[in-house]
């Protein structure tokens, strides 16, 4: 897990990643339309620099564009001036000597229309809704919309806001990109069953439902942006977030391993864990399981432990392991790790994506800071002569 590891040429300092995790951080504005409430701002910044230790840090997920957004004060890289804003967080990690992916986010039937105005719509595979609540531009509980299908040339024009987007992380500086194809989302929708019912070249059999996800990996690779070997990709075979979990979920998941084993590409993220709410549609695909198809860098996630990473990758099973809730609260986990320091108490639901700044967000001491303020506090504390003077 502490080991060094070559990911698309570039040597990381461990097998440690940032996952990619909403916190809703962006500037609080009182118009949800307000830029600035998009833009990373110095306090994201502050929250990836603490955390540049680890071998990779992965963004939030961020929007590729208007159709793909729906989550208030996360952030987006479609304008200059965003671009101009993660190339700051950027800077900061790389100041650290850290390596820092962008990871390229649609949420489809996910979104809200309020999100929307120019289309007034939200967007899937099929014209299936989500089971669930959805959050409205003013982060009240909605019943899901009936999404809008996708038509063949919408699907491309979609296609290439990825591209775009992978084009302007380029330009922000990021060592490479990872595209968000699980938990529901919009590329999710298309690779599942459970919501792909289409009859085009993007639906039915598995290799139409995967022609989404490859043909964006191509298409950044066709523009110059990244090579394949900076691009990695995310699934959740296991996840019921969204509403999701189909019954050929194991055949299928197979062949995107399988398939996306011929790209040369920077790792696959594949959410295995069963923490993050499990469909039971199917037994639970493993990291093992899809060893046997993709021989690149599989990066494990979803409720890990030191001990539990070690063992898988010692096991062969996974190359690196991908931490979430224990990097909320704790900014030096590989230095924690490495030292077999505690780890602080996970942080409490009602800040991980609270509108609160720097509260629950910067504002954790790493173990360093912690023993140095106790240390403080007992030197300031009475001696027992003194205290029994007064």
């Amino acid at each position: 897990l502490l080991s060094k590891i070559t990911v698309g040429g570039q040597e990381l300092s461990n097998r440690l990643s940032l996952a990619p995790l909403t916190r809703a951080r962006g500037t609080v504005t009182a118009d949800a339309f307000d830029p600035a409430c998009r833009i990373p701002n110095d306090i994201q910044a502050e929250y990836y620099e603490q955390r540049a230790s680890a071998g990779l840090v992965i963004t939030e997920a961020t929007a590729i564009s208007e159709e793909g957004y729906g989550w208030r004060n996360a952030p987006q890289i479609c304008t200059e001036e965003q671009v101009a804003g993660w190339k700051k967080v950027v800077d900061r990690v790389h100041a650290k000597g850290g390596k820092i992916y962008l990871q390229l986010w649609h949420m489809g039937r996910q979104a809200h229309s309020s999100f929307h105005p120019s289309t007034k719509r939200t967007v899937s595979a099929s014209n299936i809704p989500m089971a669930g609540k959805v959050k409205t531009l003013d982060m009240e509980d909605a019943e899901p919309e009936v999404p809008h299908a996708l038509t063949t040339e919408e699907v491309k024009k979609t296609i290439q806001d990825f591209v775009k987007a992978a084009k302007r992380c380029k330009e922000a500086g990021f060592d490479g990109v990872e595209i968000h194809s699980a938990n529901g989302y919009l590329v999710d929708q298309f690779l599942q069953s459970c919501s792909n019912k289409r009859t085009d070249e993007y639906g039915g059999s598995m290799e139409n439902r995967l022609r989404m996800l490859t043909e964006i990996v191509e298409g950044i690779v066709a523009s110059g942006a990244y090579p394949s070997n900076r691009i990695g990709f995310r699934i959740s075979p296991n996840g019921a977030f969204g509403g999701m979990g189909s019954e050929d979920n194991v055949e299928m998941f197979e062949y995107v391993a399988k398939e996306m084993n011929k790209y040369d590409l920077a790792y696959m993220h594949v959410m295995d864990g069963l923490g993050f709410g499990y469909h039971g549609k199917t037994k639970p695909v493993t990291c093992a399981q899809l060893r046997k198809y993709y021989d690149g860098i599989i990066m494990c996630n979803v409720g890990l432990t030191k001990e539990v990473a070690e063992g898988m990758i010692r096991s062969g099973a996974a190359d690196m392991a991908c931490f979430g809730r224990l990097y909320i609260s704790n900014p030096d986990l590989p230095e924690r790790f490495a030292n077999n320091w505690p780890v602080a108490d996970p942080a409490p639901y009602e800040t991980w994506w609270a509108h609160t700044g720097a509260k629950g967000y910067t504002d954790w001491p790493t173990y360093e800071q912690e023993q140095a303020q106790k240390a403080t506090e007992t030197a300031e504390e009475p001696t027992a002569e003194v205290a029994s003077a007064q």
